[in-house]
């Protein structure tokens, strides 16, 4: 098991170019995992020349337009506007000559500070200990988690219904979430625990893959060590399409990072 710095690695070539390793554990079945990828886009942003007075990614906005394969790959930064608090950035991510997910990165400097206001709540769970260990391996699955071996999520029981068939339809499952290599959270991984899985739709009764198409990330301060608890929930499923909203808060009960992402979902006839 490799650790998400290693996973997330780059190899300068100039200012704003950049060469990566693209890890396959970092995968849900055979594809690459979202919110890693965005970490991998992200992290260039944060080791090009707009970092270097802006430490932290704030926001990202990702478009997947074609599945990358694990291996090498060509990530390239273009700055747009790089300001006193903030700097602004375009970053794609290419394998032989293909785009294959472009981002808009805001880099800033976050602190550890509590909110001046707040109307959410951390999600209540039952103790982490009484909460279900995702395996790799999922019961009934016909395919692989290998990000269940890198990402330690424990389930919320209640939320566990449509493993013997019966979905709640609530559209909600929430989660403990730990980096299995004993990493702190920061604003990079923070990225990979907002596209979790398994997917909403699986509480609603729909199974299959749920390519995310769209994903836009907001980091509101650094965390705090320990474990983070995460909720994810959908609004609306039709046309195709579902969306799916990610909210993320600290050992301290603080919201750390949100994000709203479309997806691709094969509904029934």
């Amino acid at each position: 098991m490799g650790t998400f710095g290693e996973a997330t690695a780059l190899v300068a070539r100039g200012t704003d170019e950049f060469g990566a390793t693209l890890d396959a554990q970092w995968s849900v079945g055979t594809k690459l995992h979202g919110g890693y990828l965005l970490a991998v886009l992200a992290r260039a942003a944060r080791q090009s020349g707009a970092g270097e007075r802006h430490p932290h990614v704030t926001a990202v906005s990702g478009a997947f337009v074609e599945p990358p394969a694990p291996g090498p790959a060509d990530v390239r930064v273009e700055p747009l506007r790089i300001g006193r608090s903030l700097a602004q950035v375009r970053v794609s991510l290419a394998q032989e000559g293909r785009v294959r997910v472009e981002s808009h990165v805001t880099l800033g400097v976050l602190d550890d500070g509590d909110p001046w206001w707040t109307s959410l709540p951390p999600v209540e769970l039952p103790a982490e200990e009484d909460c279900f260990l995702a395996p790799t391996d999922p019961p009934g699955a016909d395919f692989a988690v290998p990000l269940m071996a890198v990402v330690e999520e424990r389930v919320d029981p209640a939320h566990l219904a449509f493993a013997f068939g019966a979905p709640t339809r609530k559209g909600e499952i929430a989660s403990w979430q730990r980096l299995a290599d004993g990493s702190d959270w920061d604003p990079l991984s923070l990225l990979v625990a907002l596209d979790p899985v398994p997917p909403v739709s699986f509480d609603l009764g729909l199974s299959g893959w749920v390519p995310t198409i769209q994903l836009s990330a907001y980091i509101r301060r650094l965390p705090a060590p320990g474990p983070i608890r995460v909720r994810l929930s959908a609004t609306d499923v039709g046309g195709d399409r579902m969306d799916e909203v990610a909210h993320v808060w600290d050992s301290k009960g603080r919201l750390v990072a949100q994000a709203t992402q479309l997806a691709a979902v094969r509904l029934p006839d």
